[in-house]
């Protein structure tokens, strides 16, 4: 007689309280948090060091199960992650120990450098300072694009996916939102109709089990899934993602900035699937185009600065909030309203992390091996190459063109840089950025260092364009 596995194996018991001594812990996670440049794939690898290889406080595949719900989700994974890992070690408050103290240092570093591009932007020096970053972000875009195009297009319909998210967002203007939707239900059609054409293969869930854990995965804090749990942390969540944004609604108006600004980053925090570049299309297009809240020069400003400070890279929606406050403070003086922006702007983006986290976790073991869940994120992650390729083009043509001319015939509806109009010193320091990125091989915080002392050199030689 033989016996058969259940479809869904039993359910552990509830194990609660710290795993591993919370000082210890909220040491650990003040460490990494100080150590996390260079996007997601570096925040995840030094968590990789300092929780999977040096303290040994969780296994290679419980981190890596860990990261794949994380990567189900939108928002920034890295972030997601420290959240995940720090429930698992020391329950609710470490999971909210970790990912407050993951974001933090970046908080208090761009809301300090957003106060300086306004305080000193028009300076001589800071100009060519920042003159040099911006053609260097569009080197590291399309870096992103190479990378995310490498590990999404294993397959010509894949590559199809691309396209048609690149053309949809450049040509004819449909909302970023959409193409996201559209992305995932035909991802999940081609999976009903042609099961394995667009599932994902390797991946995370390839990698070696690492080395051996201290703690044992039986011991790691989890609880049981139940409504009761669900509808007390949904009621939480949604209080304290939204009471901050009613509350500036009733005192500053529901048509201040503060009120847009609080809306619109809800908004797109649950949209940020493939990474912020994926989303920053969108902000750039809303926050420049429709509410003006900054110009595309700033726009492209503001990401180098956080790309060159630690946290996640969606933190630059906070540069944008300050900027566009800065600019309409209402009532109040232009710098609170500036950090003041900032501040709701990055609750909002960063509470809902939390929410999924925290709400999903117990349900986690029930998602693995859901391959039409698979197919869907397959689709959107094949369609984010597109749509970071457009946020590329978006950049050069801003940056490396003083003069753009707008197209709108029918359906198509196109931004075309005025091709007399090329800006030779920020295209020559975009190309030397390349050269250091894919030939060099350089980090992306060094080509930062790199491209604004050739900026300053440039501003301070009188160089035109700068």
């Amino acid at each position: 007689m033989t016996t058969t596995e259940p479809d869904h194996p039993a359910p552990p018991a509830v194990v609660s309280g710290d795993v591993v001594p919370f000082n210890q812990a909220v040491r650990a996670w003040f460490a990494i948090s100080l150590q996390t440049f260079g996007g997601p794939a570096g925040q995840i690898a030094v968590m990789q060091r300092h929780l999977v290889d040096e303290r040994r406080w969780i296994g290679q595949k419980r981190f890596l199960h860990a990261l794949n719900y994380c990567m189900l989700l939108p928002g920034p994974e890295a972030q997601q992650l420290a959240i995940y890992v720090g429930w698992l070690l020391n329950g609710l408050r470490g999971g909210l120990v970790a990912g407050t103290l993951f974001v933090l240092p970046g908080v208090v570093a761009l809301l300090a450098l957003s106060a300086v591009y306004v305080g000193f932007g028009d300076t001589t020096v800071v100009t060519a300072l920042f003159a040099g970053l911006a053609p260097a972000v569009v080197a590291v875009v399309v870096q992103a694009v190479w990378r995310v195009a490498g590990r999404a297009l294993s397959h010509r319909t894949l590559v199809a996916f691309a396209v048609l998210a690149f053309l949809s967002l450049a040509v004819f203007a449909v909302p970023f939102p959409v193409v996201v939707a559209l992305a995932a239900l035909a991802g999940w059609a081609l999976h009903r109709l042609r099961p394995g054409l667009v599932e994902s293969s390797g991946g995370h869930g390839a990698a070696k089990d690492g080395p051996e854990p201290l703690v044992s995965d039986d011991v790691l804090h989890h609880d049981q899934p139940s409504g009761r749990r669900t509808a007390t942390i949904l009621a939480i969540g949604l209080a304290a993602w939204f009471i901050p944004v009613a509350l500036f609604a009733v005192f500053t108006g529901t048509d201040s900035v503060y009120t847009q600004q609080g809306l619109f980053f809800s908004g797109t925090a649950v949209v940020t699937f493939g990474g912020a570049y994926a989303v920053l299309a969108f902000v750039a297009q809303r926050a420049v185009e429709h509410y003006a809240w900054l110009s595309a020069g700033d726009m492209v400003r503001g990401l180098a600065l956080a790309e060159s400070t630690p946290g996640p890279l969606i933190m630059v929606v906070q540069f944008v909030a300050f900027l566009g406050a800065y600019g309409n403070p209402g009532s109040l003086d232009p710098w609170v309203a500036g950090v003041a922006a900032s501040l709701l702007t990055t609750w909002v983006t960063f509470v809902p992390c939390f929410l999924f986290i925290l709400l999903g976790a117990p349900y986690v073991e029930r998602l693995r091996g859901n391959r039409s869940l698979s197919a869907a994120l397959t689709g959107i992650t094949a369609a984010v190459v597109g749509v970071i390729a457009n946020l590329g083009l978006y950049f050069a043509v801003h940056t490396l063109f003083s003069a753009v001319h707008e197209v709108d015939a029918g359906p198509v509806h196109m931004t075309l840089p005025d091709l007399g109009a090329v800006r030779p010193v920020p295209l020559a320091i975009a190309v030397i950025a390349a050269v250091l990125i894919f030939w060099r091989r350089w980090s992306v915080l060094r080509v930062l260092g790199v491209s604004a002392g050739l900026g300053l050199i440039a501003g301070l030689a009188g160089l035109p364009g700068v």
